[in-house]
């Protein structure tokens, strides 16, 4: 491992995307978009997800000029087609489009079909957040993830984003519907780890923690076993509904390429204004009472301290500043030649 600096991490990122086509101005904003998942450690949505967008772009499957388009409102609603373009920059364009409806309507809500991979889904809640607004949203993905008493995978991985906004101190969470995404697997193989718990079966369908065998037998862990199933099901269900795109089916049946991520999938941001609903005072009352409750718990045997989403990511930011953000040095030697 080694570590760089968030503005040299920007600056490279910025560089590999314009030499593939991006515009400076979008460069910079999907660059920051990548440094920022790796400055908060999510790492495997970051710096390492460079090489494979490069990949996609040169196979033709994201669209460096496709932008979202707009299919029809009826004034709190927007639907657009997101023409195969950069999934991170059509999200960021999604939320900031649902906190502007809900400037005006205390709630709006954006989807959008026909989009691609939007690489770290947090980036999003944090916009919402940020701005001082409850920020929800999810994905649907490719199949990914068997349901639970299943051996091959027909759902979607699916993640959810939920936000709460309270200045320095919003709550965040960022989800998907196994016990650990795939991004988990990939770093904590690359620095040699164990996953804490079980996360998926290996190829005799034993539970193991060993990523690279849940890697290879592609039978990640429902979070929650069938609660997760539901839940990704469900997921799937009101994104496509709403959005009028592309189902989890129907992206196995269009997808180009066996495990292409992201290709053409469908997604769903909501706004909300807390602050003109019930009051300022009120929303910032309830939402430190909640955490100061919240960190009265004792903590368990095992547990050192126990953290609220979002808490942890803010910890992160900080030492990756003053440190330099750690990464792996085959990938970023990768990212330097791109």
């Amino acid at each position: 491992m080694v570590r760089v600096s968030f503005e040299e991490m920007k600056t490279e990122i910025t560089r590999v995307l314009i030499k593939n086509g991006f515009t400076e101005e979008k460069a910079k904003k999907s660059a920051t978009l990548f440094a920022t998942a790796s400055l908060d450690g999510v790492y495997s949505h970051g710096l390492n997800r460079v090489p494979r967008l490069v990949e996609y772009i040169n196979q033709g499957w994201v669209d460096v000029h496709g932008e979202p388009t707009l299919i029809d409102s009826n004034g709190l609603i927007e639907r657009y087609d997101g023409n195969f373009g950069p999934g991170d920059l059509n999200a960021t364009y999604c939320m900031d489009r649902a906190m502007e409806l809900a400037k005006d309507n205390l709630l709006g809500m954006v989807t959008i079909n026909q989009t691609s991979h939007w690489m770290r889904g947090g980036n999003y809640g944090w916009q919402a957040a940020d701005a001082g607004y409850i920020g929800i949203c999810w994905t649907n993905t490719e199949s990914s993830m068997p349901a639970w008493g299943a051996m091959d995978a027909k759902l979607g991985n699916n993640p959810l984003v939920l936000a709460v906004p309270n200045k320095d101190n919003s709550i965040v969470l960022d989800m998907a519907m196994s016990q650990f995404s795939y991004g988990k697997l990939q770093t904590t193989r690359l620095n040699e780890g164990k996953l804490p718990i079980d996360g998926g079966f290996n190829e005799q369908g034993e539970l193991t923690r060993n990523p690279e065998e849940i890697e290879q037998s592609r039978r990640i862990l429902p979070m929650g076993y069938w609660k997760g199933s539901g839940m990704a099901l469900l997921l799937d269900l009101i994104a496509t509904l709403l959005s009028q795109g592309n189902s989890t089916t129907a992206l196995d049946q269009m997808k180009p390429e066996t495990h292409v991520s992201g290709y053409g999938v469908s997604q769903v941001f909501i706004a909300m204004n807390p602050n003109a609903l019930s009051g300022e005072a009120f929303t910032k009352e309830v939402v430190e009472n909640t955490i100061a409750h919240f960190k009265q718990a004792r903590p368990s045997e095992d547990s050192s301290d126990i953290s609220y989403p979002g808490e942890n990511t803010r910890k992160r930011r900080e030492e990756n500043l003053e440190k330099g953000i750690p990464v792996d040095t085959a990938i970023w030697e990768q990212v330097l030649q791109l």
